[in-house]
Parts: structure tokens; C-alpha cells; sequence
């Protein structure tokens, strides 16, 4: 079993065997249920880019204080080293690899980044793998993704504006052919108006078999 938290935003704790923090952004989040003193870390914080609401900066305060490992894009990897992170693992988009007995893979994502290129990535936690699209536009190798990892959750934005809105992120659905998906990226800003009901509703009309869960910042989900 793996325990999913939503941490706000694009912000998610994945709780196993290990514990996983991806896109950590708390400081300065309005959605975040927690302080940034009350976060206790994690064995591995995965960036997927360095846009200031994905948690580059929180990832490397706590990795210092709490340790564990910042897993990103080769650049940011060695940017939180230079800022002082002790363990750090650079990857670029391409196949598994592991940390800390945790299987890692970075994605393509169509978006932008201040240093290295954005990513989506996969975590196999116990048998179980989660997809966690980054900031992104759908793309039509999407359906790469869902052949080879089959994930058994996805982690989709449909805020839109900067993202997906629902109509798109209903298409990447379908490409991935996921059963399972929690909505992120949606109601932090007022430009992010993409809703989840939105989204049910296309997948209703396109009769695909998704069951989109809902979370509130703080609430859980055990797959």
C-alpha cells in the first residue's frame, strides 16, 4: 500500500516502505495544510522544474535540515548541490533508474524552466507506480508513458492557463489509458480555473472508465 498525500498545488507525499515528496513547494503556497517547519522531510525529494511554485527551494531547506535526496534534471540536481545538498542525483528523460530502492523515471513535459528542461515523472513505491505529469500541455506521447509504465495512478494538472485545463487533461487520460487519477495545479491563482467537476463530466461524454478522486490540501489516498 502507498499512502498519497496532497500537500497543495502540484505538492504530493507518496508514503511507503519510503517516503517521497514531490514539487515540495510549502513557503509562501496558499493551498499547503503545512509549515514548512512542520514538513519532516523525506528520503527523496523529486523537482520536476525550477519554476518558483514546484519547491526547489523548499526541497533543498529540508533535504539540509532532514536529509534524504533531491532527484531532478541534471541542472537542478547540481544546483541544489552547489547550494549545499549533500545527496543528489541528476537524471535526464529516459528510462529507470533507482534511489534509495525507490524506481525513478523522468518524462517528457511541454512547459518551460529557468534551469534544465522540464519533466514528468513515474515512482514505483512498493510495487505500485504513480505518474506525476510536471507542468504540462498534453502530448500526444502520452500514450508512450501509459505503454511502457503503466501507472497505476496519475497525477494530472487541469488548472489550465499555464497547464492543462480539463479538456485536455481528459485526452491525456485517455492516451494513458489510467484508470486512477487525483487533479492538481487548479484553484491555487484565479487564472488557474480548470475544475475536477469539469473534468468528470468530459470523461463522462468521451465514456472513459476514469475514477478522478478528488483531495482536498491535506487529505490522503491509499492505493
Amino acid at each position: 500500500m502507498v499512502k498519497v498525500t496532497f500537500l497543495g498545488h502540484s505538492a504530493f507525499l507518496l508514503e511507503g516502505s519510503k517516503r517521497v515528496l514531490i514539487d515540495p513547494w510549502i513557503e509562501g503556497n496558499p493551498q499547503s495544510p503545512i509549515s514548512i517547519d512542520q514538513c519532516k522531510g523525506a528520503d527523496i525529494y523529486v523537482v520536476t522544474h525550477a519554476h518558483g511554485d514546484h519547491g526547489l527551494d523548499d526541497a533543498i531547506k529540508l533535504a539540509k535540515s532532514h536529509g534524504g535526496t533531491i532527484v531532478s534534471i541534471y541542472e537542478i540536481a547540481m544546483e541544489a548541490g552547489n547550494r549545499g545538498v549533500e545527496k543528489t542525483v541528476g537524471a535526464n528523460i529516459g528510462g529507470f533508474f533507482e534511489v534509495d530502492c525507490v524506481k525513478i523515471a523522468l518524462t517528457t513535459a511541454i512547459h518551460s524552466s529557468p534551469i534544465g528542461a522540464p519533466t514528468g515523472v513515474v515512482v514505483e513505491l512498493d510495487g505500485k507506480r504513480i505518474y506525476h505529469a510536471g507542468d504540462t500541455g498534453v502530448f500526444y506521447d502520452m500514450r508512450l508513458i501509459g505503454e511502457l509504465y503503466k501507472p497505476d495512478l496519475a497525477l494530472l494538472p487541469i488548472g489550465g492557463h499555464f497547464v492543462m485545463g480539463p479538456l485536455e487533461a481528459a485526452k491525456a487520460i485517455e492516451l494513458l489509458g489510467v484508470k486512477k487519477v487525483i487533479p492538481m495545479h487548479y484553484e491555487t491563482f484565479p487564472v488557474l480555473k480548470g475544475r475536477p467537476e469539469e473534468l468528470k463530466e468530459l470523461l463522462r461524454e468521451r465514456g472513459l472508465d476514469c475514477e478522478v478522486i478528488i483531495l482536498k490540501p491535506g487529505e490522503s489516498y491509499e492505493l
